[in-house]
């Protein structure tokens, strides 16, 4: 199954391989670009697959396409739907242009490459790499236990250095989950869809809690307030809810439950001697309900954790080691409402753990790899210019 580079967004889609009236055909130009095909289509964006004539390559291009909102007329044109729709359009749309020029400033290789954007046609374009990978969701669900400490901590790593370089440019994903998470072919995690004209028309048509993954998304993410906005912490706990599922298969309660009754019980407890009690007690910290008691920037997680600041090799990303698992414990369901974490095992010296049995003896098929090649880097092209 191919996964774009970033896909289209979390609204209603289209299956691969049928193209809605609103997606370019086949050999249509984009620029230097050759459309060849569509990636993804949802409900704010298409991802084409392209070729670029210039550096001859293949790229990924995504064009802010907001179904509701607008539809394509005259060839490429694309044109709001009513008069009504025209400012949100617009909002939207200058949304999608500054989080394009922001991630074309970052530089690591956890963050998606911007190469360059530009506005036409009455919408704007961005054009990233190819990646080839799986989501880390899917690669969880093809476990039959959850990944060891090891792993999870480089991958930790790798994430928690992205967000640093993200928030010191005072930008914030806001929608960090298991399936916004791409594993490249050598292991490394790359964070996908930042989702920045979605939230934007969210708020505009007052729809933004249709778009909040439960579980995932803080309660400042729901209604901010003078005590709760929004900030790296925010990420945190989408980070934090991201190993919450890892090793027990569900997310967290709803943030706003957890606010009124808080029922969640923490991995310290759950998964008590499976992982060293200083990780848990980290997570457990990313995952506090109010703001001003979780972690608050990335190098303060990273410092809990005791990760040292550096770009760790991560390993094949469908070679995930499983953490120790007691013999009575029973199996993980990913998204199962209960899951049964019993008994501790018992430590399994450092050589093993690598290699460690999984918890039942039929193991799942290993999920399918993606079809997008990444192409080596390239200097990113100066952006088009475009108004602000």
């Amino acid at each position: 199954m191919t996964t774009p580079a970033q896909p289209a967004d979390d609204g209603a889609t289209v299956p691969r391989g049928v193209r809605s009236g609103n997606a370019l055909p086949d050999g249509s130009r984009l620029a230097e670009f050759e459309v060849r095909g569509v990636i993804g289509e949802g409900g704010f964006g298409i991802v084409y697959l392209a070729w670029d004539a210039s550096l001859q390559r293949q790229v990924a291009i995504k064009e802010y396409m907001p179904a509701t909102l607008a539809a394509r007329t005259h060839g490429s044109k694309v044109l709001p739907r009513t008069d009504k729709s025209t400012e949100t359009f617009a909002l939207g749309l200058r949304s999608f242009v500054n989080e394009a020029q922001l991630l074309a400033s970052f530089d690591h290789p956890s963050l998606l490459k911007v190469y360059r954007f530009w506005e036409a046609n009455g919408t704007a374009y961005m054009v990233m790499p190819y990646y080839q990978g799986i989501t880390l969701k899917k690669a969880l669900n093809a476990l039959d236990a959850p990944p060891e400490e090891g792993w999870l901590r480089r991958q930790l790593g790798q994430l928690l250095e992205a967000l640093d370089v993200m928030h010191r440019g005072h930008c914030y994903h806001r929608d960090i989950a298991p399936d916004n998470i791409l594993l490249l072919d050598d292991g490394t995690p790359l964070l996908l869809d930042f989702g920045a004209a979605r939230r934007v028309i969210g708020d505009a048509t007052h729809a933004l809690t249709a778009f909040l993954k439960p579980g995932y998304a803080p309660v400042e993410q729901y209604a901010e307030m003078p005590t709760m906005k929004q900030g790296p912490w925010t990420d945190l706990y989408a980070l934090g809810s991201v190993v919450h599922y890892a090793i027990t298969g569900r997310t967290p309660p709803e943030s706003v439950a957890r606010l009124v009754n808080d029922t969640m019980v923490p991995l310290s407890v759950v998964a008590r001697g499976r992982y060293s009690d200083r990780f848990l007690r980290a997570i457990d910290h990313a995952l506090a309900v109010r703001p001003e008691d979780r972690p608050q920037s990335a190098s303060e997680l990273r410092d809990a954790l005791g990760i040292e600041e550096r770009r760790a090799r991560t390993g094949r990303a469908d070679r995930i080691p499983t953490a120790p698992q007691a013999l009575d414990e029973t199996v993980i369901v990913r998204d199962a409402p209960q899951v049964s974490l019993r008994q501790a095992a018992p430590a399994v010296p450092p050589s093993m753990r690598a290699s460690a049995a999984p918890a039942v003896s039929s193991p799942r098929p290993a999920p399918a790899r993606s079809s997008l090649a990444a192409p080596p880097p390239a200097p990113p092209v100066s952006p088009a210019p475009s108004s602000t």
